[in-house]
């Protein structure tokens, strides 16, 4: 069942005598115990599509369905919605734990009675049983994320919307919040994970959408996507810095520079001997096929689209 599904979403801006166009013509949708990742670039449109998803600003045409209802014409369809945003911005840090589940429970339109049934099941399965008491401003980094993700569970939502809910977290921590996802998943809620952390979202998601400038360049299986991709891939090794032409020449033909010294190319293997001419005179140290991660892929896709649309 598709908790949440938006049908051709547009929004504008005018900035001065110009009209952006933040996001054109957008389509998603997200099922019961499923993760997509909803990926771009800063700027390519995902805050704006967020907004109009979550009853924040109305999309210029096209509609936005949450299990069935309208958040724009009926409020009581965002009770259906929990949000973690960036940087805690859902807990009160001055009051502790317990005081965090009561003050948002009443607040997201539970009775006193229903958040305190509730809350014990959470503080366990969120590891906070012992923190209860603790200011939200002494715990950790993960004791901090742990609570904003419970929080925003209370009210029992269909729809979870999280956004870069493991930045920031050490190697431990993530694995948690990791873990965490998958339970919440497992009882059937529907994700939406927006991050930069591409590894997470690989792990993570089922699905994934990619924005870039206001339009979905491609939406597929997380699994298909990669596997379109693999058997492609080969990394390269050199010294010096490449020309501003060389770094036009290899993107046209598929190559990318992902750090000082090092190449990322997908494409045909016949195409790899015209990357090679492309990079001299500079000093070759390795070629080696790749191994395909979500972070390539992004890094291609988003290649492809450009040489599309120059």
């Amino acid at each position: 069942m598709d908790v949440l599904q938006a049908t051709n979403l547009r929004k504008s801006y005018r900035s001065g005598a110009q009209v952006v166009e933040a996001v054109q013509g957008v389509s998603l949708s997200c099922r019961a115990g499923e993760v997509v990742a909803f990926l771009g670039a800063n700027g390519a449109g995902k805050t704006t599509t967020l907004k109009m998803l979550t009853g924040l600003i109305r999309p210029d045409s096209g509609e936005v369905r949450i299990c069935g209802g309208d958040p724009h014409a009926d409020v009581r369809v965002l009770e259906r919605i929990g949000a973690v945003l960036e940087g805690n911005r859902n807990t009160y840090w001055t009051l502790t734990v317990q005081e965090n589940f009561e003050y948002f429970g009443v607040l997201r339109g539970l009775s006193r009675a229903q958040v305190r049934r509730r809350v014990p099941g959470l503080l366990e399965e969120f590891d906070l049983t012992d923190k209860r008491h603790t200011q939200v401003q002494r715990l950790s980094r993960g004791m901090q994320q742990k609570l904003a993700i419970a929080l925003a569970v209370l009210p029992e939502p269909q729809l979870l919307l999280l956004d870069e809910p493991t930045l920031g977290l050490d190697v431990q921590a993530t694995l948690d919040m990791q873990a965490l996802v998958r339970s919440l998943v497992a009882r059937g809620c529907a994700v939406l994970l927006t991050t930069h952390q591409l590894d997470v979202a690989q792990k993570l998601s089922d699905r994934v959408v990619i924005m870039r400038r206001g339009q979905v360049i491609t939406e597929q299986p997380t699994r298909e996507l990669l596997r379109a991709y693999s058997g492609s891939g080969f990394d390269l090794r050199f010294e010096g810095t490449l020309s501003e032409p060389q770094r036009r020449a290899l993107l046209s033909l598929g190559a990318e520079e992902v750090e000082p010294g090092r190449l990322s190319y997908f494409g045909p293997g016949a195409l790899l001997y015209e990357v090679l001419d492309a990079l001299r005179p500079l000093e070759l140290r390795a070629v080696t096929p790749g191994e395909v991660d979500l972070a390539d892929v992004f890094l291609r896709v988003n290649s492809e689209a450009e040489v599309a649309y120059a």
